[in-house]
């Protein structure tokens, strides 16, 4: 199986110097891994916290939700994650939601207080929405939802132990931030020696330097880096019903 991207087509091209391109080349990386047959839809941190509750300029965005990616998140992110939700649901496969709470006073945040001059703002978190994930994309019935106090979806957290009743082999990753929770979710999964593939537009940071280095980073080492259609295709193709025998009565019936 040969290269996903054509030099010159890739997502981080124009962030990418012929020096370190030539260097990847020839070492071998970037390789398609390709599909598994049994995949997961894993979304991250899709919550208000990290994308606002609208399209605004994302330093308008981050006086309310300091985390926020701006409208990278509702112009590109979600209308993608959108439409992979509605092929993965149409062939009842299972879709597991993260996002972070937090305790009032953020002592779970533990050293990521550290990086922020912001870390001492004043958030009611118990009557704030941030953690809740967009109304848009939003959990039904059946879905599996983790809360995760790290950047990884496994560190912590009940995932690999449903992903191994499930028998899924493969992982379809989406979500925010591209650098930061998906990286790490991707490479912890990997590391589990499962398939992972992130459509470019479904992933989304607040830095787009960010997003496209750590997009080309995870693609030529660790997984495959591809697009929207590539994956809505894919998931089409699939026979409906494949983790009917293992998915709760409630999520195998949706979408049916």
């Amino acid at each position: 199986m040969g290269a996903l991207y054509e030099r010159g087509t890739a997502p981080w091209d124009d962030v990418l110097d012929d020096t370190d391109r030539t260097v990847f080349e020839a070492a071998g990386w970037g390789r398609r891994a390709g599909f598994g047959s049994r995949p997961a839809i894993v979304v991250i941190d899709v919550n208000y916290n990290f994308c606002g509750d609208n399209a605004d300029p994302i330093l308008e965005s981050i006086k309310r939700w300091r985390y926020a990616c701006g409208p990278e998140a509702w112009t590109r992110g979600v209308p993608a994650i959108i439409r992979i939700l509605e092929a993965a649901r149409s062939k009842r496969l299972p879709i597991i939601y993260t996002t972070n709470p937090r305790r009032p006073d953020g002592f779970d945040l533990g050293v990521w207080n550290d990086k922020s001059h912001r870390s001492e703002d004043v958030v009611d978190v118990m009557g704030h929405r941030g953690n809740d994930i967009v109304d848009e994309v939003a959990p039904e019935d059946g879905d599996i939802f983790i809360e995760k106090r790290k950047p990884s979806a496994f560190f912590g957290t009940p995932l690999m132990s449903h992903l191994t009743n499930l028998k899924a082999d493969s992982l379809i990753l989406m979500g925010s931030t591209t650098s930061g929770c998906v990286r790490a979710t991707a490479v912890d999964a990997i590391s589990y020696d499962l398939k992972v593939t992130i459509p470019h537009e479904a992933a989304f940071d607040r830095s787009q330097l960010s997003h496209k280095v750590a997009l080309m980073d995870v693609h030529m080492k660790y997984c495959d880096v591809t697009d929207t259609d590539d994956v809505v295709e894919y998931l089409e193709s699939l026979e409906a019903g494949l983790f009917d025998a293992q998915f709760p009565p409630s999520a195998a019936k949706a979408g049916s």
